[in-house]
């Protein structure tokens, strides 16, 4: 079964074809960093426009590279739910447009779902059931036990600042520019980790939540304190001593959980599971504590078509399909077990 995948959930531009929900023929993703770095963070009316301008060209190119025609499709999934809503609404009509006209069946996604559904989608029968997944991004820090596809069960969240969002205003504080993960990760590895104490926000509580303005409040007081004393900061020593705070709670309290469930499988997914001090942190864990440890390709970790595709195609295995009522939302409860994250 071949299925197209369109996501739009935020300034990704993305389609893919993927055959039978783990085969991917194709994933293109135009990125809009350079339309939204000037403003420090992303523009909601900037973005949706730019999805109207190339969401056609893209979801063309999807189909190039697959080497499939709009004929030979025999689905199409669409993230419907969780993002920016002018974003999800293009990439909706989009492909609301298309099950109408080419008289398939359509499937409503929901965004986090997605990215959860990305480490199946790399590592396929490997990835066992049940396991812990740290879902990390610029919009959202969650921990979830994953029981089975669309059954899920939300065990600890983010109470302020996502982790990504922390990396970008860090960035953007240091003038680093937009977005912060890469640069922070690139810059972490010339500096020292030790050089500033910052602190691990709930590292030693007995829940499985996270906090991460506190971190970020205090990276911002380190730097203006020793500009007020006269010394030099190294930005290299303060991204190396800020991601490793931020990672030593992620890893800390992921593997806290997994013990706690008696689980020793975990999946980690979304743009911040890019991040090589994250991964490094996890290998080291992984090889102390006995555990497996799974994160998709880099270019499964930010939003693409290819998870919305490969896991629509489970959805309608078990009977899933939304019609032409499908409306976006910005927030919505995801799966079975309708888990509010916010």
């Amino acid at each position: 079964m071949l299925i197209l995948g369109i996501e739009t959930s935020c300034d990704d531009t993305s389609a893919a074809v993927v055959e039978d929900g783990l085969h991917i023929r194709s994933n293109v993703i135009s990125s809009q960093i350079k339309e939204h770095s000037a403003f420090g963070g992303i523009v909601p009316e900037i973005a949706a426009r730019k999805h109207v301008e190339s969401i056609g060209v893209i979801i063309e190119k999807a189909l190039d590279e697959a080497g499939v025609s709009y004929q030979d499709l025999d689905a199409i999934g669409v993230t419907a739910r969780h993002g920016l809503l002018r974003s999800i609404v293009v990439g909706a009509a989009a492909a609301k447009s298309l099950a109408y006209s080419l008289d398939i069946p359509l499937v409503g996604i929901h965004h986090i779902e997605g990215h959860i559904y990305s480490n199946c989608l790399e590592h396929g029968d490997k990835l066992a059931f049940p396991h812990i997944c740290l879902t990390v991004s610029g919009g959202h820090t969650l921990l979830l036990l994953v029981r089975a596809i669309n059954h899920y069960e939300l065990i600890g969240r983010t109470l302020d600042d996502a982790a990504g969002e922390v990396f970008d205003k860090i960035s953007k504080y240091l003038g680093l520019g937009f977005p912060g993960g890469p640069v922070i990760d690139r810059l972490a590895a010339e500096g020292r980790s030790d050089a500033f104490d910052f602190p691990r926000p709930m590292l030693n509580t007995d829940n499985n939540d996270f906090s991460f303005s506190g971190l970020k409040t205090a990276v911002i007081r380190a730097i203006e304190k020793a500009q007020r004393g006269g010394h030099d900061v190294s930005t290299p020593d303060v991204a190396a001593s800020f991601q490793a705070a931020a990672v030593d709670v992620l890893v800390t309290k992921t593997v806290r959980a997994a013990r706690a469930h008696g689980l020793s499988t975990i999946s980690v997914c979304g743009g911040v599971a890019a991040n090589k001090g994250l991964r490094k942190a996890f290998e080291a864990q992984s090889q102390t504590e006995g555990l497996s440890v799974f994160y998709p390709r880099l270019s499964l970790c930010t939003d693409n078509g290819a998870m919305i595709a490969g896991l629509a195609y489970h959805k309608l295995q078990d009977g899933m399909q939304s019609d032409l009522r499908l409306d976006a939302h910005a927030n919505a409860p995801l799966g079975a077990l309708k888990v509010l994250y916010k």
